[in-house]
């Protein structure tokens, strides 16, 4: 079932570091996003201009909570801005297919030591700065390339699990 937040006049303002960007942008942002592990679609309107509209904001929260746990955090808007400049650069509106975004400190830890690596002790999924992704028609190594560009955060690749990590952190790269 797709829900649609409703546009909000009142939002929050955006950090500084994506000021520019956004004005560039301009206009409403909007994403889609279908969750492998919970079913769920969701499509809204998440900005206009240089406000967030705080509903999709929430609705945004809900749907990126840790789905082992049910727990919802609060999720960096900017890795919103940067999912949207990854459709704008490759020129696709297609929905986001998410594999995990934020986790509790309980499920990061269960994760970390149950497989082979890959989980950070520190994950920024523990923060909501953090998604895993993959952009079904879009080769994943042009997902990553174009993430890679952006020069917006942190990029992991994991071309034997089909999906890209991209977060709000420090710019580094890596391969899983």
């Amino acid at each position: 079932m797709r829900r649609t937040a409703q546009l909000a006049v009142a939002g929050l303002a955006v950090p500084l570091a994506s000021q520019s960007a956004l004005a560039a942008e301009g206009g409403v942002r909007s994403l889609a996003l279908d969750h492998t592990h919970t079913g769920e679609k969701l499509a809204l309107v998440y900005a206009e201009n240089a406000q967030y509209v705080p509903d999709a904001l929430a609705s945004l929260n809900h749907f990126l909570r840790d789905h082992y746990s049910g727990d919802v955090g609060v999720i960096d808007p900017t890795l919103f801005d940067l999912l949207h400049r990854v459709q704008l650069e490759l020129g696709v509106s297609q929905s986001f297919e998410v594999i995990s975004a934020y986790r509790c400190p309980t499920t990061n830890e269960s994760l970390r030591t149950t497989r082979s690596g890959g989980v950070a002790r520190r994950s920024l999924h523990m923060d909501g700065k953090a998604i895993d992704i993959r952009l079904p028609g879009v080769p994943l190594s042009e997902l990553r390339d174009v993430a890679l560009s952006l020069r917006a955060g942190g990029v992991g690749y994991y071309p034997g699990e089909q999906f890209l990590h991209v977060d709000t952190g420090r710019v580094r790269s890596w391969q899983g």
